[in-house]
């Protein structure tokens, strides 16, 4: 495991031989939803070993619809996801969708996250950079995994420009094949490797069905644990869920949510296939 994940784990009980887990509901929506998620997934993550990150995005500025709900406000979402990381010890990562937003983020959170539809763009990199803090970047869906190696450079000479010690991580997360579905190539997961940075899987939002007409994204959820199972048997450093106590109640891609309950049962398979490899 990288230097910087093993920092920023400190505090936690992991088996350093297991993956990790970033996870949480996709937007805050409430505080009392954000703690309660926090809290179970951090008691299951204890149970199992598995070294966790808290995740849930302050605001949702790539929405399909103009009437989809897109957040709370910043200040009060970030102000709710630092509470999760005061009173639970946990490390959080949150996205940023603009580089005037990422000192702002960094303020609260130990991670930023670009979308995916974002991993172009310079300056929202080297803000990121600049940051000091672990960048976790989505490959597009439109990217090949050769080369997200230009945002690993982006990000790598905005840290050393600060006079940082570059901390980045990379998401594989699906590419577009037609208008409303995507399909993952693990080849991505070995290459991106390759490139000198953890490789996390994201198990939810590769499952994605965008662009519907209904304007509302679709999703396959009954295919999370498939799709984790194989990232998890082509070297996967990380998973991506997110998940929410009731994802038909979701306020923001809840056709791809893995419903909470099913979270420690899938969890333990995982770990199980990993300590087999």
């Amino acid at each position: 495991m990288e230097d910087f994940l093993k920092t920023l784990f400190t505090g936690q009980s992991y088996d350093q031989n297991n993956f990790f887990l970033i996870a949480g509901p996709c937007v805050v929506e409430n505080e009392s939803l954000v703690m309660q998620v926090a809290e179970k997934i951090a008691t299951i993550s204890q149970k199992l070993s598995i070294p966790f990150i808290f995740k849930s995005s302050y605001r949702k500025a790539n929405r399909t619809s103009m009437g989809s709900f897109s957040g709370l406000g910043d200040h009060e979402a970030l102000r709710i996801l630092g509470k999760v990381k005061q009173t639970f010890s946990l490390p959080v990562i949150t996205d940023i969708h603009a580089h005037e937003e990422a000192a702002m983020a960094a303020e609260y959170v130990d991670a930023l996250q670009i979308p995916a539809f974002l991993c172009r763009q310079t300056d929202l990199l080297l803000a990121a950079a600049h940051t000091g803090k672990i960048v976790n970047v989505k490959k597009g869906q439109f990217v090949s995994g050769a080369s997200m190696k230009f945002a690993v450079e982006k990000i790598r000479a905005g840290s050393e420009e600060k006079g940082l010690k570059p901390k980045v991580m990379l998401t594989e997360r699906g590419n577009s094949f037609g208008y409303t579905d995507l399909v993952v190539d693990y080849r991505n997961i070995p290459i991106m490797r390759g490139h000198g940075v953890p490789v996390i899987m994201d198990c939810t939002h590769s499952l994605q069905q965008p662009n519907q007409t209904s304007g509302v994204t679709g999703g396959n959820p009954q295919m999370i644990e498939t799709i984790a199972k194989a990232a998890i048997a082509t070297g996967a450093d990380g998973l991506f869920m997110e998940t929410h106590p009731n994802p038909a109640l979701a306020l923001s891609d809840g056709a791809n949510m893995l419903k909470l309950d099913l979270l420690e049962g899938l969890l333990e398979k995982l770990v199980r296939l990993r300590a087999a490899l």
